[in-house]
């Protein structure tokens, strides 16, 4: 909470003349009614100040808390704003407005502030809590890992911190670590939801879902958490439901989680054209182009790089598993799904007919493109010089059409997966919020999807001349070091068996999918055939799967 002195009263240019010592009284009160833990009583008198045309730091703090507590985000985000106009170097008011768009999930808006914070207050231990869960969400783990660590250095049991910590242990599979912390979370505050979640998740991993089961159905019935931790918890109960051979159930949970989150991310992603949309009018735009519009004169790559691949398919395909593989090689510098695309999307890909401007784009305009995506390459952190470097990102199928004119000679690696298999990972996984990953929160959208992403995927080697390679999910889990032995061959490097080592590198690198602590526990083949278990609820989709799983020499049941 922002101190009372922290800030000073501030008066629009040409109001009238205030009684300053009563302002100071009242301003008083109501930080003396805050700081005896009436926040409800504060807020409402900090909302009326307001309207009474008094302005300070703390007002504009507490009743934007009002107005966040009534899931008036954008409200609360407009006020703070003001706040901020008034008195711009208010560090309360900077932290605020960094939670308030952490909650909005505009996370390099929020970690802005966050930055600005600590650059004002250094040891101010909440800004790097919140740094930190802002950098997780943002996919930068290390980042995230060193943030916690220094909040938890500067205020010893820092909630916020301990329960970050425990996050990044269970992502990499350190469970014992991960249990540890949420435990001293836990302790504090009971029912905490990012811990007991963890906890929860850690029960699963120790072979006692029964237990994780009865920690999620309480907090469930809390009403601590926010409307997407209760939908995250729904998702994990989902999984512990399932580790117990309880389908229905762990069905019903999942469509549970997914409903709750199709609600939530509605307005954001549910109105206008869907990314089912757009994919299906991109298939239609390489459908009209004539023969040879995507070739491209050779492109060598860029920063000293020896070779350029991009690693793709569909999520949940086996794309993580490739990278981590490939990124224990020491010829090679790997980078794990970043928008290193986004200056040519923006140019010719904000919607489908734009590619016809990318096909005819002049030689110049390309190597402009090619530029700017090394330089977004260099700003992520990879240092690809004398490496072979690999842009791994699952949903970069659908943008084929522009890595087929920038970067002719790169080679693509396409991992495939029974789609079974697939969709139904797909609908049972939790994704950051995207238009993409809303088309997964339920079965139909996410086949739909799929079928849209592997039709695009047949155009390489004819509409989209490149060099590829398919990666079969199953034959990498069955035969390890063949499978690994062939991609090797088609890469140019040299085999080394520290490519057996991929699940100690994944424990040290910063992984942000779904699938991280499972590939820190090594290869593992139980999640082969899993839609077997869900046959019901997965008929309806069949019809849509059955072609790609004939073509791919899937078996029929």
């Amino acid at each position: 909470m922002v101190e009372f002195s922290s800030g000073r009263v501030s008066l629009p240019q040409g109001a009238p003349p205030r009684d300053a010592d009563a302002d100071r009284a009242r301003l008083r009160q109501i930080h003396q009614t805050a700081q005896a833990g009436d926040l409800a009583h504060a807020t409402a008198l900090a909302q009326a100040a307001l309207a009474d045309g008094l302005a300070h730091p703390m007002l504009f703090n507490l009743a934007a808390a009002g107005l966040e507590h009534e899931g008036r985000f954008e409200d609360a985000l407009a006020l703070l704003e003001r706040g901020q106009a008034l008195a711009p170097g208010d560090v309360g008011l900077s932290q605020a407005l960094g939670l308030v768009l952490h909650r909005l999930e505009r996370y390099a808006a929020a970690l802005a502030h966050f930055d600005a914070v600590i650059a004002a207050q250094p040891e101010f231990a909440p800004a790097h809590a919140t740094r930190g869960a802002t950098l997780e969400a943002l996919g930068d783990i290390l980042g995230a890992q060193a943030a916690y660590g220094r909040a938890e250095s500067l205020q010893p049991g820092n909630l916020a911190a301990l329960s970050g910590l425990a996050s990044l242990a269970s992502r990499r599979g350190q469970t014992a670590q991960a249990r540890d912390l949420a435990e001293r979370v836990v302790q504090a505050q009971p029912n905490y939801p990012d811990a007991v979640m963890v906890l929860a998740a850690a029960d699963q991993a120790d072979g006692r879902p029964a237990q994780g089961e009865a920690r999620l159905r309480a907090l469930l019935a809390d009403d601590r958490p926010t409307p997407q931790q209760h939908a995250l918890a729904q998702g994990l109960l989902g999984d512990l439901l399932d580790a117990q051979d309880r389908a229905a159930e762990a069905f019903a949970a999942y469509c549970a989680c997914n409903a709750s989150l199709q609600t939530t991310y509605a307005p954001r992603f549910g109105a206008g054209p869907s990314a089912l949309d757009y994919a299906r009018e991109t298939l239609a735009v390489l459908d009209e182009a004539p023969p040879g519009a995507w070739a491209a004169r050779p492109a060598p790559p860029g920063l000293e790089a020896t070779g350029h691949v991009f690693l793709m398919g569909f999520p949940r395909s086996g794309t993580t598993l490739l990278e981590q593989v490939l990124a224990s090689h020491p010829g090679v510098e790997a980078l794990e799904e970043r928008d290193t695309l986004h200056d040519a999307m923006q140019a010719y890909g904000r919607r489908p007919r734009d590619l016809e401007g990318l096909a005819a784009a002049a030689p110049q305009r390309l190597a402009e493109l090619r530029d700017a995506y090394w330089n977004r390459v260099a700003r992520e952190g990879a240092r690809p010089q004398g490496k072979l470097f690999v842009d791994k990102h699952p949903l970069n199928t659908f943008r084929l059409p522009v890595i087929a004119r920038l970067f002719p000679d790169a080679r693509v690696l396409f991992a495939r997966r029974d789609p079974r298999d697939v969709v139904l990972s797909c609908f049972r996984r939790r994704f950051g919020m995207s238009g993409p990953m809303y088309q997964l929160l339920t079965l139909p959208g996410a086949a739909d999807f799929y079928d849209a992403a592997m039709r695009m995927g047949e155009r390489l080697g004819a509409d989209l001349p490149l060099r590829h390679m398919v990666v079969r999910h199953e034959s990498l889990i069955e035969d390890f070091d063949d499978v690994a032995r062939e991609v090797c061959e088609f890469l140019d490097l040299p085999w080394t068996p520290a490519l057996r080592g991929f699940a100690d590198r994944t424990r040290d690198r910063g992984i942000a999918t779904p699938s991280a602590a499972q590939l820190a526990r090594g290869l593992s083949a139980e999640g082969i055939g899993q839609w077997r278990r869900y046959a019901t609820p997965m008929a309806a989709v069949l019809p849509t799967l059955r072609p790609w799983v004939d073509r791919f020499g899937y078996p029929a049941e």
